[in-house]
């Protein structure tokens, strides 16, 4: 054959505007039919030519008027979930540095708390005010001092707290610490309590009161800030308007080293007291890091 080769022609441009047919579906799966120019497509299917792609679940947004899940705004129990109480179990447990509750019933028995210290409880309560009973002429007669105490008794939870102080529950288990008067919040009835009186030239009111615990049970300490702790040595010396607590085999001697007060209110000298502690390995004392 001499004729001339020729190149085979491309095929033919479908005229503007037409819609190429889609391709014949396989056996046993039902043919989709295109939709009119401008339908939307479902999803997961070419979209008509000129027509819109349908948008995908996750991005298809929700009709006006409908309510929608907020998970971002968790709400009024969520918000306040890390302020739950704390669960029971214990007879003293801490709500948080401020607050205390002690859980009253057949296993404990009554507690002698402060005057005005309760927020709330809950259950059968019993509030006995000891400001001309016994309890509380041990603290104010000996002490000169409003020390007034109530005696919780019955079956719930009680809820202490004092000007935001910080609290702090010491459990005995047959040994005994002193406590300052002015930071004794409350305490088990079933503790050995009694007051002792520094008497020092110098100090404020003549004296300085401390309330002895000894036995089983707890005392519950309120602070000015957070305390340290500090073994003692011979060279210890606290300011007597600081010292919190010592343990009771510490000696204590009224210091002769005397300072100026930052500010002195008229009728003071303007100088304080220092305490010295002594005692064997093993003594501590608790100062806050606070001057009344």
């Amino acid at each position: 054959d001499r004729r001339p080769h020729r190149a085979p022609r491309p095929p033919a441009r479908p005229p503007q505007g037409h819609v190429q047919p889609p391709p014949p579906a396989p056996p046993g799966v039902p043919a989709q039919s295109p939709g009119p120019y401008g339908q939307v497509a479902p999803p997961g299917h070419p979209a008509p030519y000129g027509g819109p792609q349908a948008a995908s679940p996750a991005t298809q947004p929700y009709p006006q008027g409908v309510p929608q899940e907020n998970t971002a705004a968790p709400g009024v129990q969520a918000a306040l979930a890390r302020y739950r109480e704390a669960p029971n179990g214990a007879r003293w447990t801490p709500q948080n540095d401020k607050l205390i509750r002690v859980d009253l019933g057949a296993d404990g028995g009554p507690v002698l708390a402060r005057q005005g210290s309760m927020v709330l409880y809950q259950g059968k309560v019993d509030f006995g005010y000891k400001g001309a009973g016994f309890a509380g002429r041990i603290v104010g007669n000996a002490t000169g001092q409003e020390m007034q105490l109530m005696r919780c008794t019955g079956r719930g939870q009680v809820f202490l707290a004092e000007n935001s102080a910080h609290l702090h529950p010491i459990e005995l288990q047959g040994d005994a610490i002193c406590v300052s008067a002015d930071a004794v919040l409350a305490f088990d009835e079933s503790l050995h309590h009694e007051v002792r009186r520094i008497e020092g030239h110098g100090i404020p009111g003549g004296a300085l009161f401390t309330m002895q615990f000894q036995g089983t049970g707890t005392v519950v300490v309120k602070t000015h800030g957070t305390p340290v702790v500090l073994p003692v040595t011979p060279t210890t010396f606290a300011d007597s308007n600081a010292i919190v607590a010592w343990s009771a085999a510490a000696q204590v001697i009224i210091s002769s080293q005397v300072r100026l007060r930052r500010h002195a209110y008229p009728g003071h000298s303007g100088e304080t007291v220092n305490l010295q502690f002594r005692g064997a390995p093993g003594n501590f004392i608790v100062v806050q890091p606070y001057e009344v």
